[in-house]
């Protein structure tokens, strides 16, 4: 259960009005950057000595030079305990991804990121930073992938969503793999259903099947026509041809909108879950 940030005091008395712009924050605000740069030298220093070993990758992986200590000696983590900006950010997601942090240090994380208002949490394999999304929609696609994989005729149904999930809003997102990953999980959903014999089956030979077989299918959700199978085939027909990179053409490739790559993964999570749950069903 989530609650609402305490008001501040002098908000609380009324003496000023709560601020307009109080998070989240999308760069590393001023008073969230000591407190980030205090956590990244914490995981990487021991002693008071270097970790270079670990910190040596991180740089390299972000292209950022190596500095001095005070004995001229190469250390690799004197520039990335200084980053600041978004550079900061991407260093902690790459303390999170080489594992360098301890559980108790990535719960600090967490709390130093949501008491400072950030846009960014851990992400659920604490291997790196992703969007903050309201709890109640990321909880309904968690357990999405959780039925997904219980379900053994899904396929990797979760494995595909979850790295949708990760490439829509993981730090550095990634709109034409989050919408593909999205396709693949309500293709590997739903191929036990429409397609069981075509092991070539994808979410368009499968609408082809849906239109010329109607009959065959039903859903959970009433249709005002009186076609059981219509919610979801709109459903699966708005993903499938709301990605514009799939094939190329005369005129030039557009990439997906991170914005359109979000929704597919949420639109992706309703469809695996309505297959796997039965929702939509094969008539006999």
């Amino acid at each position: 259960m989530t609650t609402r940030p305490r008001p501040r005091f002098s908000v609380r008395v009324s003496l000023v009005e709560a601020p307009e712009d109080d998070g989240p924050f999308e760069d590393v605000p001023a008073h969230l950057c000591v407190p980030l740069q205090q956590w990244v030298e914490n995981q990487l220093t021991y002693q008071g000595h270097s970790q270079n070993d670990q910190a040596r990758p991180i740089c390299l992986r972000l292209r950022i030079p190596p500095g001095y200590d005070r004995y001229k000696q190469v250390d690799y983590v004197v520039p990335l305990v200084e980053a600041h900006g978004l550079r900061l950010l991407d260093v902690v997601d790459e303390v999170l991804h080489t594992k360098a942090a301890e559980d108790w240090a990535v719960g600090k994380l967490g709390e130093i990121l949501d008491e400072a208002g950030s846009a960014y949490r851990v992400n659920e394999a604490a291997d790196g930073l992703e969007e903050r999304v309201t709890p109640a929609v990321r909880d309904a696609v968690r357990q999405t992938m959780a039925d997904a994989r219980a379900q053994p005729s899904a396929g990797s149904a979760a494995d595909h969503l979850a790295a949708a999930w990760q490439a829509a809003y993981g730090r550095g997102p990634d709109p034409v793999r989050a919408y593909g990953e999205a396709i693949k999980a309500v293709e590997c959903a739903a191929h036990a259903i429409i397609q069981p014999n075509n092991a070539k089956a994808t979410l368009g030979t499968m609408l082809g099947e849906i239109k010329n077989a109607r009959h065959k299918f039903t859903g959970a959700i009433p249709s005002p026509v009186g076609d059981p199978i219509a919610p979801a085939e709109a459903m699966m027909r708005a993903l499938w041809e709301g990605q514009t990179s799939r094939h190329g053409a005369q005129t030039a490739t557009v990439p997906e909108t991170l914005e359109a790559a979000r929704a597919s993964v949420h639109l992706a999570a309703a469809l695996v879950q309505w297959f796997v749950s039965g929702a939509v069903l094969r008539t006999p």
